[in-house]
């Protein structure tokens, strides 16, 4: 089973999570709506079991509840990967939500890296300030230690862009951690 349980408490946010990348419940609890709508439809588009409570400092902002989320939620893909073996490795997908269509691109590579590129026409959705959206994904994509690319190719909603976005990158998981059968990483060095 590819289950993982972590804890992280900092003088900013108090987050538990638990995560499996062959689905089961999804509870999720940050204290920012807008922030909770996205990690449900990512859970939920990706295919993952996934709980998450976190009591963050949002008194100040949003922004270390958001990140520290994406912290927590990189290391715990990356420690359910386990060795990564018998993963497909690679994903891509488009979403398209009304107005707006965004791609996401993305390598278990285990060689962390992000290219972002979308911008968002409202400042806030809610209690969510849309540019936590790059914050959130390099802080998932460093800690997963996964190669991320996203781009909003149009869009002037917000909302339906950010949506996107979460959603392509869910797609992208989903297809990347599929296990196959060959009992090995598909890597020409053997090590992923």
């Amino acid at each position: 089973m590819r289950y993982v349980e972590l804890k992280r408490k900092t003088k900013e946010t108090d987050i538990e999570l638990s995560l499996n990348l062959d689905g089961g419940d999804i509870s999720v609890d940050t204290g920012i709506g807008f922030f909770d709508h996205m990690l449900i439809s990512f859970a939920t588009h990706g295919g993952f079991g996934l709980n998450i409570k976190v009591n963050g400092d949002i008194s100040v902002d949003d922004h270390h509840t958001v990140e520290d989320t994406g912290i927590v939620l990189g290391q715990a893909f990356e420690q359910a990967l386990g060795d990564k073996s018998s993963i497909e490795r690679f994903g891509s997908f488009y979403v398209p939500m009304d107005e707006a269509l965004a791609f996401a691109s993305l390598d278990i590579s285990g060689r962390p890296f992000m290219v972002f590129d979308a911008e968002f026409p409202q400042e806030k959705c809610g209690d969510y300030t849309s540019a936590m959206t790059v914050e959130f994904m390099r802080a998932l994509a460093y800690n997963a230690k996964i190669t991320l690319h996203i781009k909003c190719l149009y869009g002037y909603n917000s909302h339906h862009i950010i949506e996107a976005i979460y959603k392509a990158v869910a797609h992208a998981l989903k297809t990347a951690v599929k296990e196959n059968e060959s009992g090995v990483p598909l890597s020409t060095k053997g090590v992923l």
